[in-house]
Order: structure tokens, then sequence, then C-alpha cells
């Protein structure tokens, strides 16, 4: 009898400490996906920004670029296309397809923004123009905020893929539901570099 009641409470024991054990494993994933979720959203914080600012500064462009009406209009539709992609990922960041489609989406704004900056060379009272420097000086920082961002979202996003990744934790990331991640990169190298808006 006194056998039987130690091999139960050797096995009662050994079953919390399984459990203790893999609940650990669990509250660290949540933890790590709850901080690449935080992460995504300072990008997202930086991109609602910049989105904000491509409207005065096409407005502003609009009065000295009357003959370039098909590039103004690509910003537009480029910059309203990445903010629905935003708008979807920062529903769920943890969604690879919708990760996918906002990179996607924001390679498209920066061509769209590189070519109005290109043709807005071509205009010198436009250069010279306070509020379009102003604006291009505040999208420039921008730029480079959301890169910060989207460096801080990587790091998060690979230290909860590879948690979720090692053995035994991947068993019971797969039976709990927890997803790889989707970075947060350029597909295109000449895209990997902010849109070049000075006018010095």
């Amino acid at each position: 009898m006194k056998l039987l009641l130690i091999v139960a409470l050797v096995l009662i024991g050994l079953v919390i400490v399984l459990g203790a054990w893999v609940a650990g494993i669990y509250n660290t994933l949540v933890a790590l996906r709850n901080r690449f979720k935080n992460a995504f959203a300072q990008i997202d914080v930086q991109l609602k920004r910049r989105y904000d600012l491509i409207p005065n500064l096409v407005e502003v462009a609009k009065g000295y670029m009357k003959h370039e009406s098909t590039t103004l209009e690509a910003v537009i539709k480029a910059r309203n296309i990445a903010l629905a992609a935003s708008q979807t990922a920062a529903a769920n960041p943890a969604d690879a397809n919708a990760m996918k489609n906002l990179v996607s989406a924001e390679s498209g704004l920066g061509g769209a923004l590189s070519r109005l900056m290109v043709v807005s060379e071509q205009y010198p009272d436009l250069k010279a123009n306070q509020n379009m420097m102003q604006l291009t000086e505040e999208l420039t920082s921008t730029e480079n905020k959301v890169s910060f961002a989207r460096q801080a979202y990587n790091d998060s996003v690979m230290a909860y893929n590879t948690t979720r990744e090692v053995f035994p934790n991947v068993i019971f990331a797969g039976m709990f539901g927890f997803l790889p991640a989707e970075l947060f990169k350029i597909e295109d190298p000449t895209e990997r570099n902010a849109p070049k808006v000075s006018f010095t």
C-alpha cells in the first residue's frame, strides 16, 4: 500500500513538473508574440504618420506640377493601397500573408514616392517652396523612424521564431497554434533605401 502511494505521489509530482514546464514554454511564446505585436504597433504609428504626410506633399506639388498628374495620382493610389495593407497587418501582425502584402504595398509606395521626387527636381520653384521643404524633411525623418521601428520588429520576430522553432518548444508551439511570424523585409534591393526627398 505504501509503495503504491509513493508511486502515485511520484507520478503526480512528474505530472505537475511536466505541466509547469509546458506552461513555461507557452507563457514564453505568448510573451514573445506580444513583444513582436507591440513592435509592429511602433511601425504602424510611423507608417500612419507617413500616410498622413503624403497627401499634403502631393497637394503642394500639384500646384507646380500641373503636367505631372499621372505621377501624383500614382503616389496617392500607392499610398491608399499601403494604408489598407497596413490596417490589415495591424489587425493581426502574426498573419504572414498580411505582412507580405504590406511589404509589397510599401515597396510600391516607395517606388511611387521616388518617382515623384525625381520629377519634382525638374521644378525649381517647387524645390524652393517652404511647405515642400518642410514636408520632405518630415517625410525623411519619418522614413528613418520606420527603418528603426522595422529593425526592432524584425529583432522581436527573430526571437519569437527562434524560441518557437527550438526543440522541444516546436512540439508545443504547433499544438498551441503558435505559427511562424513574418519578417518585415524589403524584397527588392533597390527599395532598401528610403526614398530620397532632399531638395537642397
